[in-house]
């Protein structure tokens, strides 16, 4: 049942808050498969069964955010090419009290941005596919790669607060998400041809929309903000991108979400981008979208890029660029 992949995955969610960097290697094995793969954010990426995943992801975050909680402000569930999925986005919030990642800690409240997509078989996660804006992480603790172009808020979730789907949604409502947001997806990949006042957005977005960009890009309002402070400085910089290569890609009532990894894969052959100059290098990008729907268009958009390994391949190493600035905190 569709609930109950949703409500495994939502109760592993709530049971964070009780996990300890001691407990939660036996957490894990209540709610994933004893082999299951997990693919996370560079420098993590991929490891494989749930003592690994303890030991690379949730054992550092607990020992550096010992009171930490999960709150998922998105969760829903689809299928795709014969996968049954979940995914959720929301903030992981807690107080950042020993280093992570190489990033000094604070001592203060930190909010932990993450996008995630289960794959559930048989009562258990079999493989999880997780973004957390690690870039973001930097800059609450004070270390701004670049000034980004919008500004970089603690992401809210969904203005009409109804988007944990616990229950069961209507088929039709699904089908029309999925249909305004495949359709938008189409439009953009007519840059090459029309430019950016030739792609239609304001056939699929609503015109004061909300975009919530990662670390480093921020957040727009409207389609003149999210083109002049992300889309128009991204297209120069990567103007021959390919996307869509998606691991899942569905929608529930007016819910809709993709991941890939990579999902868009481009070269680097404009200036200015994070105030970088074209390295002329082919790149791929590992990206999730959480979209909402209102009516006909979409109202707001959750982005999540793996910036950290995207500027890797451009030739930045942003955790050497970190340990080389560390006397600036």
């Amino acid at each position: 049942m569709t609930s109950e992949r949703k409500r495994l995955v939502h109760e592993f969610s709530q049971a964070i808050h009780d996990a300890t960097a001691a407990t939660v290697g036996e957490l894990l094995t209540e709610y994933y498969h004893p082999d299951a793969e997990w693919h996370g954010p560079e420098p993590i990426n991929a490891v494989e069964g749930t003592d690994a995943i303890a030991d690379a992801y949730w054992e550092p975050l607990l020992e550096s955010f010992p009171d930490l909680e999960k709150n998922d402000y998105i969760l829903f569930a689809g299928e795709f090419e014969g996968g049954e999925w979940v995914c959720a986005t929301g903030n992981l919030v807690g107080t950042f009290e020993n280093d992570w990642l190489d990033i000094p800690a604070t001592g203060h409240a930190t909010w932990l941005r993450y996008g995630e997509f289960h794959r559930v078989e048989d009562g258990q996660i079999a493989e999880t596919r997780l973004l957390v804006d690690v870039l973001d992480v930097m800059r609450q603790a004070g270390y701004r790669f670049v000034p980004a172009l919008a500004p970089e808020v603690v992401i809210p979730g969904p203005t009409t607060q109804d988007g944990v789907l616990l229950d069961e949604q209507d088929d039709g409502e699904s089908q029309k998400t999925l249909d305004v947001v495949e359709g938008m997806i189409d439009g953009l990949h007519d840059y090459e041809e029309e430019g950016l006042d030739g792609m239609g957005l304001e056939k699929f977005w609503h015109e004061d929309f909300m975009w919530y960009g990662p670390g480093g890009t921020g957040t727009t309002r409207g389609i003149d903000g999210f083109q002049e402070y992300h889309q128009a400085p991204f297209l120069n910089a990567f103007p021959d991108r390919e996307g869509g290569d998606h691991v899942a890609r569905f929608a529930e009532g007016h819910y809709c979400a993709s991941t890939g990894w990579p999902s868009v894969r481009a070269t680097h052959l404009g200036d200015g981008w994070m105030g970088l100059p074209a390295t002329d290098d082919p790149v791929e990008m590992r990206v999730m979208d959480f979209w909402r729907r209102e009516g006909d268009r979409l109202a707001e958009n959750w982005v999540f890029i793996d910036k950290i390994d995207l500027l890797q391949q451009i030739g930045v190493d942003v955790f050497q660029r970190l340990r080389d600035d560390r006397q600036h905190f």
